[in-house]
């Protein structure tokens, strides 16, 4: 079946391409690296990983506290497109405002780092919601999965500009590298701006009959916030998959986050780290569509279980290897379930939720997610500071894949869609 795509649902996945220039180009690729070089170029090896895993970490805690209250604030008076722009912002003034952090400034280089992530994560709550106003739920798929291709290939565009420009900085009026590196964090916020104005023009958000305002809807997403905690526990093959989510996308989220940083740790040449991270992005895009036909042929959630293996066994891998060959290697079979385990989760979740409340219960699948984001990346920072050892703090990732699968294994799709008609 081909991908079926009106004016509505392409807008909708561009933002995919939008945001994921943040994804790639800081949180992934150039941060890390940077922040190593020359904002923390001073702090040994496994106090900037530290120091890098508690800022992911901060960030992500604010998140985790918001996402739910913001959904309810969302569903209650019809500002998904309200919020997500809100939150966009923020994050596109604070990736433009690295630009201007001088060497060695590692503190506020972090302090802009951690608000850039609040703008993303927070922006992607509403997108993701959004998702039920855009398609029927037999697309859901397909249009979750391109919003994802999109993402890889447009964050992976705007990367290889990037790192071309930081190659040969001499071409295009820098004086060196490093300018061009700080340049390249307002090449995010513009691209950023740019593609996400159509989502904004040509998404509609589905009206409730009874919105309200923005004070009152606050005062409601508050009170609706226990209210939602009930819902989730009656419904219970929804909480049983956010927490085998909540599980195994802490380990999908830690290994972006935290790659470049391994590599670096393990002695890698950064050149080599950022070949990688392009060979990820531009694998991703025609993966991630894949992983859409095989979800059709497969299931969604047997297609999220083998990538779930796919990750099980790259972490036990990484912790062996000893060439920057084998990093390539690893890059390339990342690059074939990334997408695809981020994209069949978020259409998973939106089969099993009542499409009225998408906001709301897509504020608690952000919430886990981004909790996450928060034991993760700490995790291994703790891990490498305490044992020195890069190999023994990847390595404790794999246990979340291996929990958070076994808990999907005993999702029921058809009891959730039973449970709903029953609530």
């Amino acid at each position: 079946m081909a991908i079926k795509l009106n004016k509505t649902s392409f807008s909708w996945a561009l933002y995919d391409w939008a945001n994921s220039a943040y994804a790639t180009v800081i949180l992934a690729g150039f941060f890390p690296l940077f922040f190593k070089q020359y904002w923390s170029d001073t702090a040994d090896v496994s106090t900037s990983t530290f120091q890098l895993g508690l800022t992911n970490s901060i960030a992500s805690t604010v998140i985790v506290i918001l996402a739910p209250v913001l959904g309810a604030i969302a569903d209650a008076g019809n500002l998904k497109k309200r919020l997500l722009l809100m939150f966009a912002v923020l994050g596109i003034l604070m990736s433009a405002g690295l630009y201007f952090v001088a060497q060695h400034e590692h503190i506020l280089a972090l302090s802009f780092f951690a608000f850039s992530i609040i703008g993303f994560s927070g922006s992607v709550i509403f997108y993701d919601s959004l998702i039920t106003d855009v398609c029927e739920e037999k697309d859901y798929d397909r249009v979750s999965t391109f919003g994802y291709a999109l993402g890889y290939l447009g964050g992976g565009v705007l990367f290889a500009i990037d790192v071309y420009m930081t190659l040969n900085p001499t071409e295009f009026g820098f004086a060196d590298s490093t300018e061009a590196v700080k340049f390249s964090f307002l090449t995010v916020s513009v691209w950023w701006f740019v593609f996400s104005l159509p989502l904004f023009l040509n998404v509609p958000e589905a009206k409730s009959e009874h919105s309200i305002g923005i004070g009152k809807a606050a005062i409601k997403g508050f009170r609706q916030l226990k209210i939602t905690f009930s819902k989730i526990r009656k419904l219970r093959m929804v909480l049983l998959f956010l927490v085998a989510y909540w599980l195994y996308i802490d380990g999908v989220d830690t290994i972006v986050r935290m790659a470049i940083d391994y590599g670096m740790s393990l002695g890698f040449d950064s050149a080599n780290l950022i070949t990688a991270l392009l060979i990820t992005q531009f694998i991703g895009f025609p993966a991630a569509i894949g992983f859409g036909y095989i979800a059709h042929t497969i299931g969604t959630k047997r297609g999220i279980l083998l990538a779930i293996f796919v990750y099980l066994v790259v972490t036990v891998w990484a912790t062996q290897i000893q060439d920057v060959s084998e990093f390539y290697l690893l890059a390339i079979i990342i690059g074939l379930v990334q997408g695809g385990v981020q994209a069949l989760s978020r259409s998973f979740y939106a089969r099993i939720i009542p499409q009225n409340q998408s906001a709301e219960f897509f504020g608690f699948y952000n919430m886990l997610g981004k909790f996450a984001a928060v034991l993760g990346p700490i995790m291994m920072g703790v891990v490498s500071l305490l044992t020195q050892s890069p190999r023994l703090s990847i390595l404790s990732i794999s246990i979340l894949f291996i929990a958070g699968g076994i808990l999907l294994y005993y999702v029921d799709e058809d009891k959730a869609k039973k449970m709903l008609v029953d609530y």
